[in-house]
């Protein structure tokens, strides 16, 4: 990885953090703001909320239509684009480096000055509920949710981002409002630039364009969710194939432990071909076409989770061979060698993901909206590079198959 690369953080008189990563080539920027909500932040009688705000913000300002804000960015060649999480949100713009500044204002126009048009509510609505049948019609993609629902059942997090239909009817320009005026506050988020200005000039622009923002959080405070007990679910929906779901609570992205377990995440099933699952269920027996591990952590809790879609008599087979695998790494520790290549791909792996300048600006953005700072790229190698096979040994237990929880669609 680059370790030239020097990130700037600033902090505006009212509270907003700035962020500032240079870019490693010129001639495109990345800026937008990174939001402390998401939809574990959802109203209980309007999930959904979130993400029908994210929708919504670009409906209409005191200053712009709807048009005006979508031919806003376009016009020059830009990009304007949102998403939401669990726990935040991000609005942000792809732009060349001349039209930083247009940018930005827009950006401050759509958090400070959305109006919520009943009439565009309306047909936003639509869109939203016909993109989360479009996530239900995605059994690979459906399972996620169910999953969530019922490791974090009875708390915010045990819902789809997208809602619930009978809820999403019922939000109205108000809703939209008040969630708006009571999360987007400059202590809940982070404006950040990826480009090739100076740090300077990012600061500058967080001021001219936020600095004026004086409201304080409003909000309900998040509750960690309870520990549920591990289950087994099967659903008969009379799908060709089989979609099967493994996963394990874990802690919460400030553990120190979170270092041991992308590494470890990443030799069973991350993106490369040598994963120790695809060789065991793809390469080796045919059993699977897809396998992979991921981990999510957010502020108070997290979890892992090992996805395989195959044939539904390799369902039961292919369970075997992962608990197998992590009944293995549990209990015989790793041998210096095959611990030295796992630490070897997974900077690989990073170098070639810095490359990218939207993944290394809403990285930054994240890391310092929820943990305070930026980790720099030798911090974070210096941390996987310190992992221990022992270490891999301890956190493998927390993902041990005597705590796992499984769902499948068949």
């Amino acid at each position: 990885m680059n370790q030239s690369i020097i990130t700037s953080t600033f902090t505006l008189p009212n509270g907003l953090r700035v962020v500032h990563v240079p870019a490693l080539s010129g001639g495109v920027t990345y800026c937008g703001l990174a939001v402390n909500a998401g939809s574990r932040d959802d109203a209980p009688d309007l999930l959904g909320l979130a993400h029908f705000v994210e929708h919504t913000l670009f409906k209409g300002t005191t200053h712009r239509r709807a048009w005006h804000i979508i031919n806003r960015m376009e016009a020059v060649g830009g990009e304007l684009n949102a998403y939401t999480t669990k726990e935040t949100t991000a609005i942000y713009s792809v732009t060349p480096d001349a039209y930083l500044e247009r940018a930005t204002e827009l950006i401050a126009d759509l958090v400070m000055n959305s109006v919520f048009p009943e009439n565009q509510i309306e047909r936003e609505r639509e869109v939203v509920m016909d993109e989360a049948a479009s996530y239900r019609d995605t059994p690979s993609e459906a399972i996620y949710d169910d999953f969530e629902d019922r490791l974090f059942a009875g708390s915010a997090l045990g819902h789809n981002i997208l809602g619930v239909e009978s809820h999403l009817k019922r939000i109205t320009s108000q809703d939209c409002s008040r969630y708006l005026h009571s999360l987007y506050v400059p202590s809940n988020m982070v404006y950040f630039v990826c480009g090739s200005c100076k740090p300077e000039k990012a600061e500058r622009l967080a001021l001219r364009y936020f600095g004026a923002m004086n409201q304080s959080y409003q909000w309900a405070a998040r509750e960690v969710p309870r520990e549920v007990e591990p289950f087994s679910v099967t659903q008969e929906l009379g799908l060709h194939q089989c979609h099967t779901l493994i996963g394990s609570r874990l802690f919460s992205l400030h553990d120190s432990r979170r270092y041991a377990m992308a590494l470890l995440s990443n030799m069973l099933g991350g993106p490369g071909m040598n994963s120790k699952l695809n060789i065991e269920l793809r390469e080796r027996r045919g059993m699977v076409y897809t396998v992979e591990s991921n981990i999510s952590l957010m502020s108070d809790c997290g979890m892992m989770q090992i996805y395989f879609g195959c044939d539904e008599c390799h369902r039961l087979p292919a369970e075997r061979i992962v608990a197998r695998v992590i009944d293995q790494l549990c209990s015989k520790p790793l041998s210096q060698r095959a611990l030295d290549n796992a630490k070897r791909q997974y900077a690989g792996q990073l170098l070639v993901a810095s490359a990218s300048a939207e993944a290394r600006a809403l990285s930054a953005a994240r890391s310092l909206l929820m943990r305070g700072k930026v980790e720099s790229d030798t911090e974070l190698l210096s941390h996987i590079q310190a992992v221990t096979a022992n270490d891999i040994m301890d956190v493998a237990q927390l993902i041990a198959p005597d705590r796992w929880s499984t769902l499948s669609f068949i």
